[in-house]
């Protein structure tokens, strides 16, 4: 029968930053550094950490991609939502004759104002726009029905 190894001292440098995490993690642990560095740089060495690894990283890009697909769609609800809005108001409001059209831009910098400040209570209230429509919204058949 074969005598167990003797683990064998070595010395490394640290970065001043990582010294202080290795002591305060050894001590939230209640374990020696020495054994905490053992077991990172036995995970390091493994060929498992690299898979494990590599899924972390899968998993995050998967939901960054996620965040992004949600994003795109929010934008192309805002952007329809706009076109549709602009082709209605083009659509049905009349040209004003010169002495009514001052009359209708002060108007309506009044009505913007209370727009914006409308607007600004909405986002402070909740729930958004965006969270009133469900994610699976189907496109429709003939988009150009609209």
């Amino acid at each position: 029968m074969r005598a167990a190894k003797k683990k064998v001292q070595i010395s490394v440098y640290l970065d001043p930053a990582v010294r202080e995490g290795l002591v305060e993690y050894a001590a939230r642990r209640d374990r020696s550094q020495s054994l905490i560095a053992e077991a990172a740089i036995a995970s390091f060495l493994s060929p498992d950490a690299d898979a494990q690894r590599e899924a972390a990283s899968s998993k995050r890009l998967d939901r960054i991609d996620r965040r992004i697909a949600r994003l795109e769609r929010d934008v192309g609800i805002s952007i329809e939502t706009l076109a549709v809005f602009i082709r209605f108001w083009l659509a049905t409001t009349p040209a004003l004759p010169e002495p009514m059209a001052q009359a209708a831009r002060a108007k309506a910098s009044e009505r913007y104002d209370s727009f914006v400040s409308a607007l600004g209570r909405r986002l402070a209230k909740g729930p958004t726009f965006r969270q009133e429509i469900p994610e699976d919204v189907a496109a429709p058949v003939n988009p150009e029905q609209d």
